[in-house]
């Protein structure tokens, strides 16, 4: 039996994956647009980054469509995408560019306690 906690944190992490997808999406647009705007010395490593960005964003929605439906296939990409953020939120504090870091870091710490909960109640 799902207890109402465990239905409300696969509804907590669903949505911030649902963020995160929006959000790596939207940089792949922006880049994207960047392509049009701006002068391209080297096409292919933008359109790697596209290409990743694109890919990303619908595996965070797909995992975010696994939480909803109450499946597992989402946890483990759920969570190796936002061990990377942690990745990446250190190298923004690095940089200096705490907003960045700060943004990252909002959404990736309460997915990675979400996430690890639902795997600990669910074995």
């Amino acid at each position: 039996m799902v207890s109402a906690s465990h239905s409300r944190n696969r509804s907590y992490i669903s949505i911030l994956l649902y963020i995160e997808a929006a959000i790596v999406l939207s940089l792949g647009l922006w880049l994207i647009f960047f392509s049009f705007t701006h002068e391209n010395e080297e096409v292919a490593p933008l359109l790697g980054e596209i290409s990743f960005a694109i890919l990303g964003a619908i595996g965070l929605f797909a995992a975010g469509r696994g939480y909803v439906r109450g499946r597992n296939y989402g946890r483990s990409p759920a969570i190796l995408s936002n061990f990377i953020a942690l990745g990446v939120a250190y190298y923004q504090i690095q940089g200096a560019f705490y907003i960045g870091a700060i943004i990252i870091l909002t959404l990736a710490l309460p997915t990675l306690y979400f996430a690890f909960s639902i795997a600990k109640t669910e074995g």
